[in-house]
């Protein structure tokens, strides 16, 4: 029996998914000398939903006061072609020694920095065109159909840019000698835990599977 394309594109999710969990579980290769696994940054857990969370709500606000324009934006596409690395080499080189060394919040600013351009422009790219309508009918008109644009795309978007996220604090974590998630997804793929990995991807899973069934529910 044929499956409709909502259960096909879930089927071949949850394929791509087990493939990681197996290439986690079965992770080649072995430490001469083995050591524990880190113990989880918990408390890394509050900080990096709340930068998210700013990620997230400033990328759609831009969104819907600009529109499908910012993705054909020369100023944001300078802006995102500059790599992770040299943005956090250039915040660094700007920050004042007074301040002492940076922390939580340097952080989230730099992750917004590297990131926040290349959302708005994957958003915006996605959005439906407005040309004849809505734009014909004024911008009262354009603002309830941009927010109901966003609303269908925004679990697919988290869904598919929350690894990218992931790989982007790893960079800063380094530059800024912060310990986080990304952090410790690399120090458990050095020490071959494979049991950690493991639970990384079930849990990157279950938040994707929660966004994909979102992103139905809407449609």
């Amino acid at each position: 029996m044929a499956l409709d394309p909502v259960s096909w594109r879930r089927a071949q999710g949850l394929g791509v998914w087990g493939c990681a969990l197996a290439a986690a579980w079965l992770l080649p290769g072995r430490l001469w000398k083995p050591l524990p696994p880190p113990a989880f940054p918990v408390q890394a857990l509050l900080p990096t939903a709340a930068a998210f969370l700013l990620l997230v709500l400033g990328a759609l606000a831009l969104v819907r006061i600009w529109g499908p324009t910012a993705a054909r934006s020369g100023a944001l596409r300078a802006w995102e072609a500059v790599p992770d690395l040299l943005w956090g080499v250039a915040f660094l080189a700007l920050r004042p020694a007074a301040w002492g060394p940076p922390g939580e919040g340097a952080w989230t600013a730099a992750l917004l920095l590297c990131v926040l351009p290349g959302e708005v422009r994957w958003l915006a790219q996605a959005l439906p065109a407005e040309w004849p309508f809505p734009a014909a009918w004024g911008a009262q008109a354009r603002a309830p159909w941009r927010g109901g644009a966003l609303r269908r795309l925004a679990p697919a978007w988290l869904a598919a840019r929350l690894p990218v996220w992931l790989t982007a604090t790893l960079v800063l974590e380094r530059l800024l000698n912060v310990r986080g998630l990304g952090s410790d997804w690399a120090e458990r793929i050095a020490l071959r835990d494979h049991q950690g990995l493991s639970l990384w991807i079930l849990g990157l899973a279950a938040l994707w599977l929660l966004t994909a069934r979102a992103g139905e529910d809407r449609a």
